[in-house]
C-alpha cells in the first residue's frame, strides 16, 4: 500500500534489504547462471556510476538527449570493430539479447517476403518469442547428438522459399558449443536468405580467445549478430547490441509512427522511453576494463571451465555433455542411480547455484553452468561440493505423492486459480516467494516427464500465481 506520508531513504534502502535476504548471492561465482561477476570492485564501480549518472535521460527523443546518440555510436562501434566490422558498421543499443533478436527477426522480415524463421533446437527461445509477437513460424532442425551443434544438412532441408531468417549460435546456451556458422551462412546465402548469429551470450568472450571458432561478421553470409554487454562484458543489465551488415537491415529495425495527432514517434528499439542508465554504464565498463581486461577475464572464465570439466572427468557419475567453445558446460548423469535435479538440491546445500536444464530432443536432463571471470578460484570447491553430492544422492529419487505427476498432466488448467495453483505447488513442497535456490528437484522431474506445450502452461500459471496479491 501507499504511505499516507513519504518514508526516509535510509528506512526505504533497509527495506530493501530486507527483500533481498532471500536472493541468490550477485558475487564470487557460486551462482552459475543470471550473474556475471568480473570480480574487480573498481570496474563495478565505473559501470554503476555512470549508470546513474545518465538514470534520468531520457532515450526516447535522441535529438533531446545528443549525449545518448554519441554514447551509442562509441558503444556500438566499439563492440563491431571486436566482431568483425568497424566503427562504421550500423547496430543498436538495446535492452538485453531477448529484444536485439526481436529487431534482427524483424528487420528480417520486413526486407524479405519469407514467413519462416529456421533454427536449431538448441536456438534461444527468444527467436521463437520473435516469432509469436511478430507472426512467424518457427521451423527447427536438430543438432549431432554428439557434439550438440547444428547439422548444416538439416538446415539447407529446413530453407525454402517461405524462409525469412537462418539462425545459427555461438554458441548455444545450454551447451556452450558454436554452431557451424561459415557453413549456415553460406547455405542462407546461397538462397537469398538472412542469417543471424546468435552471440548474446558468447560474443564478447569468444573474440578474446586464440582458437575461437569463426562466428562473426566476418563471416560471409552473415547478415546480423547479436551480443550481450551485460554479460561476459560484465556490464549492469539492460546492455546488448544488435550488429547488421548494411543500413538497409538496421532501418527496418526501427519503427516510426506519424499515424495519430501527438508527437511523431521514431524508435531504433521495441521501447520508447527508456532510461540512459544502462547505455552509460556499458560504455563506462567497456572503458574501465579495455581489451587487455577482457582477454585477461576470457582466459580466466575459459581455464575455469577446463578445470571443472577435468576434474568432472573424476567423477564417474557425471559427463559432460558436448565440447564446449565457450565457458558453459553443461553436466548429465553418467549413471542411473543419480538423479540430476536431486543433485542439484544437494548442491545448493553448500551454496553452489547450478540451473537445472529438462530433457528435449534426445538431450537428458542436465544442470548448467556458467563460469566467470570469478569462477576460478571456486572451481576446486566446487567439484568437492559435486563429489560429495553424488556420494549422498546415490539410488535417491524426488518424493512425488502418489499419482501426482498424472494429475498435473491432466489438469485442465483454465478450472484453476490462482488460490487452487499454490495448494498444488505446496503439495510438491514449493513454498511461493521462497528463498533462491529452494529446492526443486520435484518440480523439474514433474516438468521433464511432460511435453513442452504442457509445461509451458504450466510455466505461465506458476508466474502468474507468483504474481497474485492472494498468494503473498
Amino acid at each position: 500500500m501507499l504511505p499516507e506520508n513519504g518514508r526516509s531513504t535510509e528506512d526505504l534502502l533497509a527495506e530493501l534489504a530486507r527483500l533481498k535476504e532471500g536472493d541468490l548471492p550477485v558475487r564470487e561465482g557460486r551462482v552459475a547462471a543470471y550473474v556475471y561477476d568480473p570480480g574487480r570492485p573498481h570496474v563495478r564501480e565505473a559501470g554503476h556510476r555512470a549508470y546513474l549518472e545518465m538514470l534520468e535521460v531520457n532515450g526516447l527523443d535522441p535529438t533531446a538527449f545528443p549525449s545518448t546518440v554519441a554514447l551509442e555510436k562509441r558503444v556500438v562501434g566499439a563492440v563491431a570493430a571486436v566482431l568483425g566490422g568497424d566503427a562504421s558498421t550500423p547496430g543498436v543499443f538495446t535492452s538485453g539479447g531477448t529484444e536485439s533478436i526481436m529487431l534482427a527477426v524483424k528487420a528480417a522480415r520486413d526486407t524479405g517476403s519469407g514467413r519462416e524463421v529456421v533454427l536449431p533446437v538448441t536456438a534461444h527461445p527468444a527467436f521463437r518469442k520473435a516469432c509469436h509477437y511478430l507472426g512467424l513460424t518457427p521451423v527447427t532442425v536438430p543438432v549431432d547428438p554428439g557434439t550438440l551443434r547444428a547439422v548444416p544438412s538439416a538446415v539447407a532441408d529446413a530453407i525454402g522459399p517461405g524462409t525469412a531468417l537462418v539462425v545459427a549460435s555461438a554458441p548455444s546456451y545450454p551447451h556452450g558449443v558454436v554452431d557451424p556458422v561459415p557453413e549456415i551462412a553460406a547455405l542462407a546465402a546461397r538462397h537469398g536468405v538472412p542469417c543471424h548469429v546468435d552471440a548474446c551470450v558468447g560474443g564478447w568472450v569468444l573474440p578474446w580467445l586464440a582458437d575461437a571458432p569463426p562466428f562473426d561478421l566476418s563471416v560471409p553470409g552473415v547478415t546480423s549478430l547479436s551480443c550481450d554487454l551485460h554479460k561476459y562484458g560484465y556490464a549492469p543489465k539492460g546492455a546488448s547490441v544488435v550488429l547488421f551488415a548494411t543500413e538497409e537491415l538496421r532501418r527496418a529495425a526501427y519503427y516510426a509512427s506519424a499515424d495519430w495527432p501527438g508527437y511523431t514517434v521514431i524508435n531504433s528499439t521495441v521501447q520508447s522511453s527508456k532510461g540512459a542508465g544502462p547505455l552509460a554504464g556499458a560504455w563506462a565498463t567497456l572503458n574501465a576494463l579495455g581489451a587487455s581486461g577482457y582477454r585477461e577475464l576470457a582466459a580466466e572464465a575459459m581455464a575455469a571451465a577446463a578445470r571443472l570439466r577435468e576434474g568432472v572427468a573424476g567423477i564417474p557419475e557425471l559427463r559432460v555433455l558436448g565440447e564446449p567453445d565457450a565457458p558453459l558446460v553443461a553436466l548429465a548423469s553418467a549413471d542411473p542411480a543419480v538423479d540430476v535435479f536431486v543433485l542439484a538440491d544437494e548442491v545448493a546445500k553448500s551454496g553452489w547455484f547450478l540451473q537445472a536444464q529438462l530433457s528435449y530432443a534426445g538431450i537428458p536432463p542436465n544442470l548448467h553452468l556458467t563460469l566467470t571471470g570469478v569462477s576460478l578460484a571456486g572451481v576446486d570447491a566446487l567439484l568437492e561440493v559435486l563429489a560429495g553430492a553424488v556420494a549422498a544422492v546415490g539410488g535417491l529419487r524426488p518424493d512425488l505423492p502418489g499419482g501426482l505427476a498424472g494429475t498435473v498432466e491432466g489438469l485442465d488448467l483454465e478450472a484453476v486459480d490462482d488460490r487452487a495453483f499454490v495448494e498444488l505447488l505446496s503439495a510438491v513442497g514449493v513454498t511461493l516467494g521462497g528463498p533462491g535456490g529452494s529446492p526443486t528437484a520435484a518440480v523439474n522431474t514433474i516438468l521433464d516427464g511432460l511435453a513442452p506445450a504442457t509445461r509451458e502452461a504450466l510455466l505461465v500459471r506458476f508466474l502468474s500465481a507468483l504474481n497474485s496479491p492472494h498468494t503473498d
